[in-house]
């Protein structure tokens, strides 16, 4: 044995080997992926296990595992538990890709989790109760901590679920967000909390295993907190045989394992967080010294800067704060709330003390969140990125600053590109407008959209943000209708807005709420203007006539772009039509966003004849209740489309 362990050691010895074993995992790994395909649509019916219910909006969403998992919302009374199978009855189709682009595409993300179909159930019925006793513990908890004040932190901290975390996106601005996710932060604590109750048993090692990895099941072994469980459990075989494994090659391993069982953790954010961020604490090992503060310190700077890319791949902009933020948070986190967390489960009477803690902690965190010093960059090709972690190593392998600020000047000199963009975004908003009109480095938003329990204003903000914008110089609403103005609140509320341009007549009650905002954070507001200057280029206002209906008042725009004429017609009737060719002698237009999402009340014969447009938008939801857009319309605009659109119109730019 010990013969055979010696010549172990030699072999491990061989640090090509790990690279070698790496590349193989993710060759094998992006042949997976590449030739995964889903069964065939369901069409009546689909048998599985219930693996996830989750109560929102009135309605549950339900996982339902077989080969594939299915995604079902059913808004009827429920009586099954977590592990029941089931037979569900209802329509099933396939989730849709992103329509914006550089915004979330939740297509591809359940895709990557093996999920195909989306269904509404109409029923669902229990074949036969669990008997597996992982969805019997699993239910236990979920139904323990629902009993408790505060659970979203609870279930979020044990059990890995963040559905509850109403303030979630709060702590993503402060770059914290990752104190939420079970990782080795959590599995660091809580082996030490095993080992402190298991140190008088001989074999402690594998019982603090058994239990984590019974751990790992229950919180369905998300990619993070799987990733940092064989890392621990590769480290206590190198360290019992005494293999001596580098531990970054150690890591190495795990990728490969974890990439061999699971190919789709590649596209998994959580996972490429946690090896890159523990790639290089590895890396930079050398320079902790026994200060707890100074390693708090140096742990949350190379987080920061091993995660960075990911961060702006994902959300386009960074927190410059948000390392002095680890250092205030992390030790409440992980000395104080999560260890409290794990006592409240156990313990309820003390949850007082927790709630308490949650106080603070939020209140700490929105006091934060004021002093965010936010970053926006724009989306950049991957290569710029592994440009970055090369700089980043020559200078950790160095010590040459300078690799470090040739690195932040890359970055922040992605922040020119804004100087140069042009172009007019028309964004899928559903049944509604919603047009970006970009100059350099100003942005214009002509309406935005409004889908009734659907908060759309976050695509429209993440996709300006990924264009390298910070704020809206100017939010003009043609009119005061909910489809064009609905996201309006959220939009002021969450996003910095310089001016509001509103339309002839008077304010209705959507024009109101929205004023008190304006009104509340300072911003201002104009009405009935006849023109805009934004630098060189004029937005002209042709409807300044007051009607006694919000559609004839809506703002009607003519601009240039480029040498490109552009009409935007909000919500006209072919009477504003007709009042604009009384007043105006109009040119030929190059797009037409069509006024009142083709219906017929709108785009008159004699008004098309005499803009001819040689480009037609239409913005329709699909499936629309108004059955938008008329045939008639189609008829008028003798013209070629971008796209005859009977599905909700893409993002498209001019």
């Amino acid at each position: 044995m010990n013969h055979y362990l010696r010549k172990l050691r030699t072999i491990l010895q061989f640090k090509y080997l790990y690279y070698i074993i790496l590349i193989i995992s993710l060759i094998i790994s992006f042949f997976r992926v590449n030739n995964r395909f889903p069964k065939e649509k369901p069409q009546n019916d689909y048998i599985g296990t219930v693996t996830h219910i989750y109560y929102s909006n009135n309605k549950y969403k339900i996982k339902i595992k077989n080969i594939d998992t299915i995604i079902g919302y059913y808004d009827g009374t429920l009586n099954i538990n977590l592990g029941d199978k089931v037979i569900i009855k209802g329509s099933f189709y396939k989730p849709k890709n992103n329509s914006i682009p550089n915004t979330f595409n939740y297509k591809k993300y359940l895709n990557k989790n093996s999920i195909f179909y989306l269904a509404k159930i109409k029923s669902i019925n229990v074949i036969s109760k669990n008997t597996n006793i992982i969805f019997k513990i699993k239910d236990a908890l979920f139904k323990r901590t629902d009993k408790l004040r505060n659970s979203g932190y609870i279930k979020a901290f044990i059990l890995g679920d963040k559905n509850e975390l109403d303030m979630y996106d709060s702590y993503q601005v402060n770059g914290v967000s990752h104190l939420f996710a079970l990782s080795g932060m959590h599995i660091s604590l809580l082996s030490s909390i095993l080992y402190f109750f298991f140190k008088k048993f001989r074999q402690k090692d594998i019982m603090v295993i058994v239990f984590l990895i019974l751990y790992i099941l229950i919180t369905n072994y998300s990619a993070s907190l799987t990733r940092s469980l064989v890392f621990f459990i590769l480290f206590k075989i190198n360290s019992r045989y005494e293999l001596n494994i580098d531990i970054k090659y150690i890591l190495l391993i795990t990728i490969s394992l974890m990439l061999l069982f699971n190919p789709f953790f590649l596209f998994d954010y959580g996972f490429l967080y946690s090896i890159v961020v523990t790639y290089g604490l590895i890396i930079c090992r050398k320079y902790f010294k026994k200060n707890y503060f100074y390693n708090l310190l140096l742990i949350s700077l190379i987080a920061f800067l091993f995660s960075l890319p990911i961060t702006l791949s994902l959300n386009y902009e960074i927190n410059l704060l948000s390392v002095i933020n680890n250092l205030i948070l992390v030790p409440l986190i992980s000395l104080i709330i999560y260890p409290l967390s794990l006592l409240t489960f156990v313990l309820p009477f003390i949850e007082p003390v927790f709630s308490l803690m949650i106080f603070i902690l939020e209140n700490i965190n929105n006091f934060l969140n004021i002093l965010a010093i936010n970053v926006v960059i724009p989306k950049v090709n991957i290569i710029y990125f592994i440009f970055y972690y090369v700089l980043l190593l020559l200078f950790i392998q160095s010590n040459n600053i300078k690799y470090l600020i040739i690195n932040f000047l890359l970055i922040l000199s992605l922040k020119l590109l804004i100087f140069y963009n042009k172009g007019v975004y028309f964004l899928d908003v559903g049944q509604g407008d919603s047009i970006l009109y970009v100059i350099p480095n100003k942005t214009t938003l002509i309406d935005t959209g409004g889908l009734r329990d659907n908060d759309i204003s976050q695509n429209t903000v993440k996709f300006i943000k990924s264009l390298g914008y910070t704020k809206l110089n100017y939010l003009i609403l043609t009119h005061g209708d909910y489809d064009h103005i609905g996201e309006a609140i959220n939009l002021v509320q969450n996003f910095k807005v310089e001016k509001v341009i509103f339309n002839c007549g008077e304010f209705n009650d959507l024009e109101k709420d929205l004023i008190k905002v304006l009104d509340k954070k300072k911003i201002k507001y104009y009405s009935c203007i006849k023109e805009l200057n934004i630098d060189k280029n004029k937005l002209y206002f042709l409807q300044t006539k007051e009607y006694d209906n919000e559609n004839d008042n809506s703002n009607v725009i003519y601009t240039e772009l480029d040498g490109y004429r552009f009409m935007f017609m909000g919500d006209a009737s072919t009477t504003t039509e007709k009042e604009i060719l009384s007043k105006y002698n109009l040119p030929d237009v190059d797009v037409l966003k069509v006024g009142h999402h083709g219906s017929r009340t709108s785009s008159g014969k004699d008004f098309i004849n005499e803009i001819n447009p040689k480009y037609s938008i239409i913005s329709v939801g699909k499936n629309n209740r108004y059955g938008h857009p008329n045939k008639e319309v189609f008829n008028y605009l003798e013209t070629k489309y971008i796209e005859r659109i009977k599905m909700k119109v893409l993002c498209l730019k001019i």
